[in-house]
C-alpha cells in the first residue's frame, strides 16, 4: 500500500512539473508576442526618412537575424513586418533599390528579400549589387511563378535561394528558419580552422574548426597518429584533421590481429555513406590488438576523446628508422598550419563552383558538395 502511495504521489509530481513547465512556456511565448507587436507599433510611428524616403523600422530584443526587404509594393511589405516581427525579427523595409543599397553601406544586415520585378532597379540588379558591395550579407529573391527562371538565376550571381508569391504566414516563417540555418551553416565552413597543443592541463576541443594535436605523440603525414607506449608497442589512432573532416563515420574496416604490415600498407578503412576512405600504416610490425568496440559503434571514433579513439596495437619491427618521418610537437604544428591552408583552398573551390552553378542551396548539390569535398580529401591527403 505504502507503495502504491509512493508511486502515485510520483507520477502526479511528474504531471504537475510537466504541466507547470508549458504554462510558463506558453506564458513566456505570450509576453514575447506581445513585446513584438507592441514593437513593430511603436517602430512604424518613427521617423527614418534622413536614411532613406520610404524606410520603414521596426527592431525587436536580442532579434534572430537582421533583415532589409525591397519591393515596390507596400503590402507586401507589410505582410513581411508582421509577420517576421512576431516571429522574432528586427526588418527594415523600403520600396526602392537604390534606397536598399545606401543602407547596406550603413547598416549590418544578415538579410536582404527583394523583390525581382521593380521598376528602376530589379532584383536581379539588387542581387548584384549587394553582393558586390556586401558579399557577406545573403540576397533572397521574391518572386512569382512566372519569373521563377530569372529567380534561379539570381543565384548564379549570389543569391542564396527564392521564395515565390503568394506565401502564407507558417509558409514564410519556415522557409526563412531554414534560411537561418544555411546562413550559420555557411559562416561556419568559411570559418578559417586553426590547431590546438593538448597537454596535461588542457581540454580537446570539439569544435570543427580546431584541430586537436596531443603533446608527444607522433603524427604521420597519412594523418594518423602514433602513441610509443612503455613496452615498446605503437598505438595508432585516426588524427583529430581527418575525424572532423570525414565526419559521420558508417562503417570500419580493421586490420586482421596477428599480422604483419609494413609502412605505407593498407591499415584500416572508413566508410562515410557510399564513399570509403582508406588509411595506410605509419609503421611497420606486427598487429597486437584491435579496438573492436569501434565494430559496433563506428560513430564513436569521431565523438570520443583523441586517445580513447585508438584504432589497432602495433609490435614494430623498424620504429627507430621509421619514426624519423613522423612529426611531434613544434614540427607537427607548422605541418597541421600548411595542412589546413591547402584544405582551405580546396574548399574555396567547391563553394565556388557551387555558386556558379546556381543550385548551390540545392540539397543534392549540397550532398554532392560534400561528396567532392571527402574526394579531394583522400586524393590528396591521404594518396601520398
Amino acid at each position: 500500500m505504502v507503495f502504491l502511495i509512493v508511486v502515485v504521489t510520483v507520477i502526479v509530481f511528474i504531471i504537475v512539473d510537466f504541466a507547470l513547465r508549458i504554462y510558463f512556456q506558453k506564458r513566456q511565448e505570450s509576453k514575447l508576442r506581445k513585446e513584438r507587436e507592441a514593437a513593430l507599433d511603436v517602430g512604424l510611428k518613427l521617423d527614418y526618412s534622413e536614411e532613406a524616403k520610404s524606410l520603414k523600422r521596426v527592431e525587436v530584443k536580442e532579434p534572430r537575424a537582421r533583415i532589409l526587404a525591397v519591393d515596390d509594393e507596400a503590402i507586401i511589405l507589410d505582410s513581411f513586418r508582421k509577420i517576421l516581427v512576431v516571429a522574432g525579427y528586427s526588418i527594415d523595409t523600403v520600396e526602392k533599390g537604390k534606397e536598399a543599397l545606401g543602407l547596406i553601406l550603413k547598416n549590418d544586415y544578415d538579410f536582404v528579400f527583394t523583390d525581382l520585378k521593380m521598376p528602376e532597379m530589379d532584383g536581379l540588379e539588387v542581387t548584384k549589387a549587394v553582393k558586390h558591395l556586401r558579399p557577406d550579407i545573403d540576397v533572397i529573391v521574391i518572386t512569382g511563378y512566372a519569373s521563377i527562371d530569372t529567380a534561379v538565376e539570381t543565384m548564379k550571381f549570389g543569391a542564396m535561394d527564392y521564395v515565390q508569391k503568394p506565401f502564407t504566414e507558417d509558409e514564410l516563417i519556415t522557409f526563412f528558419n531554414k534560411c537561418v540555418i544555411k546562413r550559420a551553416d555557411r559562416i561556419e565552413r568559411q570559418m578559417k580552422p586553426t590547431v590546438r597543443l593538448i597537454t596535461p592541463s588542457s581540454k580537446e576541443s570539439g569544435s570543427q574548426h580546431e584541430f586537436n594535436v596531443p603533446a608527444g605523440i607522433f603524427i604521420s603525414q597519412n594523418h594518423t597518429w602514433v602513441n610509443v607506449e612503455m613496452n615498446g608497442t605503437a598505438r595508432v589512432g585516426i588524427d583529430d584533421f581527418a575525424r572532423k573532416i570525414i565526419g559521420k563515420i558508417d562503417r570500419v574496416e580493421m586490420p586482421k590481429l596477428n599480422a604483419e604490415i609494413k609502412k605505407g600498407d593498407l591499415l584500416l578503412s572508413i566508410k562515410h555513406g557510399t564513399q570509403s576512405v582508406d588509411l595506410s600504416s605509419p609503421v611497420s610490425g606486427k598487429i597486437t590488438l584491435l579496438n573492436t568496440e569501434h565494430l559496433e559503434h563506428p560513430d564513436w571514433i569521431a565523438s570520443k576523446p583523441f586517445e580513447l579513439s585508438w584504432m589497432c596495437c602495433i609490435e614494430p619491427s623498424n620504429l627507430s628508422e621509421e619514426l624519423h618521418s613522423l612529426k611531434i610537437g613544434v614540427d607537427s604544428i607548422n605541418w597541421y598550419k600548411a595542412e589546413i591552408e591547402k584544405y582551405d583552398e580546396i574548399v574555396k573551390g567547391v563553394e565556388k563552383d557551387r555558386a556558379q552553378t546556381g543550385k548551390g542551396n540545392d540539397q543534392s548539390a549540397a550532398q554532392n558538395a560534400d561528396d567532392r569535398l571527402l574526394t579531394e580529401f583522400v586524393r590528396t591527403f591521404l594518396q601520398k
